[in-house]
């Protein structure tokens, strides 16, 4: 069976995302995976699914190393994991300077290494049982763990959208967690972790390729691209990262005018100014079989494991996710 992932972020709250998790797992579904940001307690949710599932591994898409200290993420990596009984994948990345200084009062610096030292540390942390360590953004005088972690090592994947993160995962993750990334990134991708595994002495293919792809599915294709439009034109014109994608994706007239409308809050227009194109090129969007040809064209692009991201929202949010995970289910 083919392999896809479904994630959430936001729109469920945590009971109707444990709900819809089962669904995923009762479908086929590989794995679960929780965002965090503004839609709910990521460790938190994903405990309530282990408990109430049985094989879909479950995941961070991502946990920011600014927000939660790194003790704190190691540990909560490690509740959920021994809950699942070893089912667990802990997805780390930066977030952005837009989020982290003005929405959590934090001092964003150095990204790329806080990264890595905060991994260092959660490796080092469930391995041992305790950590002293002293890095360029992260310092332990010294902590321990008062439990033993169900497994001394789990999976970590990286989030990364440009070359350099990239090829950091070849040298040390487990997995790369793209996103919003269209049909010629996997293999691009691909050459960069290859350059950083040589360089490390890993194999490349030891790291799992995955990307999360925002995903609506209506049988009137026009819903479809409506109910995406919204957080494409958001992580367009408010993530300066993801305009840059954009421009990078050819779009970049339109990246910048959804940019400046959003900066003037004019969220209508800016919603409006998303092209249909451009939800094709990093979307899924459509009927239940053209989600499918797509979910299939990422994987046949070199992407291991698709993730879709069902967008919902409104007093439907439950029923629109739930169409979107049964339509794309792995056959």
């Amino acid at each position: 069976m083919s392999r896809v992932g479904v994630a959430f972020s936001a729109g469920l709250n945590a009971s109707e995302t444990v709900e819809c998790a089962q669904l995923a797992e009762s479908l086929g579904y590989d794995s679960v995976w929780m965002a965090e940001g503004h839609g709910g307690d990521q460790f938190a949710v994903l405990s309530a699914v282990a408990a109430q599932t049985s094989r879909v591994k479950l995941g961070t898409c991502i946990s920011s190393v600014f927000v939660r200290s790194a003790p704190t993420i190691a540990m909560s990596a490690a509740v959920v994991d021994q809950l699942s009984e070893g089912r667990f994948i802990l997805g780390l990345g930066s977030s952005h300077k837009v989020q982290v200084e003005p929405e959590h009062g934090l001092v964003y610096s150095k990204p790329v290494t806080r990264v890595r030292e905060t991994a260092e540390v959660v490796r080092r942390l469930l391995r041992d049982g305790q950590v002293s360590y002293q890095g360029e953004t992260v310092t332990i005088e010294n902590y321990e763990l008062w439990f033993q972690p169900f497994r001394p090592s789990l999976p970590i994947y990286y989030a990364a959208v440009f070359p350099k993160m990239i090829g950091i995962c070849g040298e040390e993750a487990d997995g790369l967690i793209l996103t919003r990334t269209t049909l010629d990134v996997g293999a691009e991708a691909r050459d960069y972790i290859a350059a950083g595994a040589e360089a490390a002495g890993r194999d490349p293919g030891a790291v799992d390729v995955t990307t999360l792809i925002p995903t609506a599915a209506a049988d009137d294709p026009a819903d479809a691209y409506d109910a995406l439009r919204p957080g494409v034109a958001m992580y367009t014109g408010f993530f300066p990262r993801y305009n840059r994608m954009a421009q990078d994706q050819g779009f970049g007239e339109e990246a910048a005018t959804i940019a400046e409308l959003w900066g003037r809050g004019e969220r209508e227009a800016a919603t409006r100014a998303v092209s249909d194109a451009h939800i094709d090129a990093v979307c899924i969007a459509g009927t239940p079989e053209r989600c499918r040809e797509r979910i299939e064209a990422y994987r046949a692009s070199g992407i291991d494991l698709p993730m879709i991201a069902p967008m919902a929202g409104g007093p439907n949010a439950k029923e629109m996710a739930e169409a979107t995970i049964r339509a794309c289910a792995p056959r």
